[in-house]
């Protein structure tokens, strides 16, 4: 039982390490996608880059591993009849959005994990995801700043995400749903910075001009 849930995290890192933006610039542009503008490998930066396409592409991709590794870890729970399957599914959840941000695959150097954090609220609380998703919307229709919408839309999770959440919850299905929205918060931290200095620049801007 204790094998089995091992896996199911080692496969929600992978999958979370998947950088979705890096390849498809690689293999459609032939470019390097941390060369461009902020060097994330996120949908924002490839979208930044110009190519609008592939940036939508690295968001569905980037949110469906989310989605696919707590998928993967609640069948792994549900078929070998764990107690709690929720905290298998949090742990994994945790798990690929670190492996979004920390990719193996790239010196451990990712992205912020926005687009997966997504997607795995998806597959562990859905009504929390979309509370969430609007309030991104709304803050980003008002700002036009992806920074400060993601931000702040992380945070409610600490509201959403328990309001919706099973009752009854471990304190490492606990620990596992509040590290989630710290950690892209965390890696937020030059954004915050150029928030409060009021120089961060506006979606469809050019840096020079914001």
């Amino acid at each position: 039982m204790i094998l089995h849930s091992v896996i199911a995290l080692i496969v929600a890192y992978l999958l979370g390490s998947i950088p979705f933006g890096y390849l498809l610039v690689r293999t459609f542009r032939k470019e390097d996608i941390r060369a461009t503008g902020s060097g994330n490998i996120g949908a924002t930066n490839v979208v930044r880059s110009g190519a609008k396409g592939l940036g939508l592409a690295t968001l569905l991709l980037d949110l469906g591993k989310g989605s696919l590794a707590v998928i993967f870890a609640k069948h792994v729970a549900h078929h070998h009849h764990l107690a709690d399957p929720f905290q298998l599914m949090t742990l994994a959840a945790a798990i690929a959005v670190l492996g979004h941000v920390y990719p193996v695959w790239l010196g451990f150097k990712g992205g912020k994990g926005v687009a997966t954090a997504l997607g795995v609220f998806l597959a562990l609380v859905p009504a929390a995801a979309g509370c969430i998703f609007l309030v991104f919307v709304i803050l980003f229709a008002i700002t036009r700043i992806v920074s400060l919408a993601s931000i702040i839309a992380s945070a409610s999770f600490l509201f959403f995400g328990f309001y919706f959440a099973p009752p009854h919850l471990t304190h490492i299905t606990i620990a596992a749903l509040i590290f989630i929205p710290v950690l892209i918060i965390a890696k937020h931290h030059q954004n915050i910075v150029r928030l409060l200095n009021g120089t961060e620049h506006k979606f469809g801007k050019k840096k020079a001009a914001a």
